[in-house]
């Protein structure tokens, strides 16, 4: 169930990126959006998918998006930039799983567990660290396609777009959380 929940969940903020961010994004930065998305929601889906389910997420994670990249990505990039991609698919799926890892070795354990209390500061930083990452990683996989002049303005969007992602998707949690409750205060 974990799996179709993570490929889901990715699928439709991916969706989400490409459908309303993209459009919006292009008419103001049209040089890096092929590159990179100045709000990228399924940053946050790795974070918090990684944060609820841990390595088990990944699985998830690949196979969302190997089918955005099939179905939600030009056909010509996609096939222009193959090896690229799957590269970059395999780095965005793992590196919050990293980023959790580096913590958890440093002595912070941000997992979700019953007995841990949740830590949005926590979760923010891992999601830095991984976006870090992810940018760097990223732009070292495209780096034959960015020119020189525009390698600072995509790893800073890389990075930007990640982790308002996942503030974004983090925000939208805590008022489905919220929400939740206040449903279920008012049927006692």
């Amino acid at each position: 169930m974990q799996f179709i929940i993570v490929t889901a969940a990715y699928v439709f903020c991916y969706a989400l990126t490409v459908f309303i961010v993209t459009p919006l994004q292009s008419m103001v930065l049209p040089d890096v959006t092929a590159f990179a998305s100045l709000v990228f929601f399924p940053h946050g889906v790795r974070v918090l998918a990684t944060w609820a389910f841990g390595w088990r997420a990944i699985p998830g994670l690949l196979v969302g998006a190997v089918i955005c990249t099939l179905l939600l990505t030009p056909a010509d990039y996609a096939e222009l930039l193959r090896p690229a991609v799957l590269e970059a698919i395999f780095l965005g799926s793992v590196v919050a799983f990293g980023a959790f890892e580096v913590a958890w070795l440093a002595g912070y354990d941000f997992y979700w567990r019953p007995a841990n209390r949740l830590s949005w500061k926590g979760l923010i930083v891992i999601g830095a660290g991984a976006s870090i990452a992810n940018s760097v990683g990223s732009t070292l996989i495209y780096a034959g396609l960015i020119g020189i002049n525009q390698l600072d303005n995509v790893l800073l969007i890389y990075a930007a777009g990640d982790l308002i992602g996942l503030v974004a998707c983090m925000l939208l949690l805590m008022l489905g959380f919220r929400w939740a409750r206040l449903i279920g205060a008012a049927k006692k």
